[in-house]
């Protein structure tokens, strides 16, 4: 008759399984912070239905098709960078980063599960304000070249935006990470070029937006639903802006 082995096992769980618990873990709390849901969903729906009735602020015929890119641009901002520099800011200042660092699962799993929770909660964004968008008389050329270009764009911008809000958040304090978070989130929503064209700004400042993450995500989204591609200028900033900031997020973060 054979026996039941109960003794114990003790061991890691497979790496695979340590990062899903870990992504899971972040879409949480994420979905529980109040602050966090005005910045990925609320304030992108607002901006959405009071754009595509603006068309003196947009102009054109059609304010929504020109609203529509820009607010999928401010989507991607608004998670990969101001809800993550915030959190992870908190999170070294309390050493949630240094314990979890020190577990099996590890700093690249740490990162890695809040990588894949931007990653997902970006899904939903773009499931819920397209379907918005298009509720509202959103009609998106470019086929379905233009919604390959957007996966594209917002890998590069993700990375890009995700490197600085962890610079950010592994080199200040939490309040400073929390303040000027949000300030430069505010500063690009209003003159980034994230929303609306570069060509609705003086042409003074039309270049220097162009060379700005948030001017050329922007300007790269509207001209992919129109034309089908963003422009090689949009695509080469955004490529630079992310070898740069991941390359100084990797050098400078602090863990506590």
């Amino acid at each position: 008759m054979s026996h039941l082995d109960l003794s114990p096992a003790p061991g890691a769980a497979a790496p695979a399984r340590r990062l899903l618990t870990q992504t899971a873990m972040e879409l949480r709390l994420t979905l529980r912070n109040g602050e966090q849901l005005l910045l990925t969903f609320v304030i992108p729906v607002l901006l959405l239905v009071a754009g595509s009735r603006s068309d003196r602020l947009v102009g054109g015929d059609r304010p929504i098709d020109t609203v529509a890119p820009g607010v999928l641009g401010l989507a991607i901002l608004s998670t990969s960078f101001t809800s993550l520099a915030i959190a992870t800011a908190f999170e070294r200042r309390y050493g949630v980063l240094k314990r979890l660092g020190a577990t099996p699962l590890s700093r690249s799993g740490l990162l890695g599960g809040k990588v894949l929770a931007v990653v997902l909660l970006q899904l939903g964004q773009f499931v819920v304000l397209g379907a918005l968008a298009v509720a509202l008389g959103w009609r998106p050329g470019g086929g379905a070249t233009a919604w390959l270009w957007l996966v594209v764009l917002a890998v590069l911008a993700t990375v890009a935006f995700g490197g600085l809000g962890l610079l950010m958040a592994g080199t200040l304090r939490a309040e400073a990470t929390l303040a000027l978070a949000n300030l430069v989130y505010v500063l690009l929503l209003v003159g980034g070029g994230v929303l609306l064209p570069l060509d609705r700004y003086p042409s003074a400042v039309e270049s220097a937006l162009t060379a700005l993450p948030s001017g050329a995500l922007g300007e790269g989204l509207r001209q992919a639903f129109v034309t089908g591609s963003p422009g090689t200028v949009e695509v080469a900033v955004l490529a630079v802006w992310a070898v740069v900031s991941a390359g100084a997020a990797g050098r400078w973060f602090r863990w506590e």
